[in-house]
């Protein structure tokens, strides 16, 4: 499996995962989006310092674009693969849907005390 259909498959379970399995709709939020938008920023600084420098290297075979490593273009934004970006969000948005979703079923238990 490519390291982009890996990513893309991680967005697709992401956003089931929090609008179809545990119903917590993270993703129609203005509030998830601007919290999100945090994150992004902040993901681009660390993946793009890191690709940037070749600390962390892609096989050009397994990403979009040809293994160059540009600041922007060939697959790239701030010098990290697409790919990265979609993992990132894949995995933040999994993780807070679960931890709403986790919120929302302990909620009626901490009430009772």
């Amino acid at each position: 499996m490519s390291y982009t259909t890996g990513a893309v498959l991680g967005i697709v379970v992401a956003l089931a995962l929090d609008l179809v399995v545990l119903r917590t709709r993270l993703a129609t939020t203005l509030q998830w989006w601007a919290a999100y938008a945090i994150v992004f920023a902040f993901q681009l600084l660390t993946n793009g310092w890191l690709t940037g420098r070749l600390i962390v290297t892609y096989d050009p075979g397994a990403i979009i674009g040809n293994g160059t490593v540009p600041f922007l273009g060939d697959g790239r934004i701030a010098f990290a693969p697409v790919e990265d970006l979609g993992f990132g969000f894949a995995l933040v948005l999994g993780t807070c849907a679960l931890w709403v979703w986790w919120g929302r079923r302990l909620r009626p238990l901490s009430e009772d005390r």
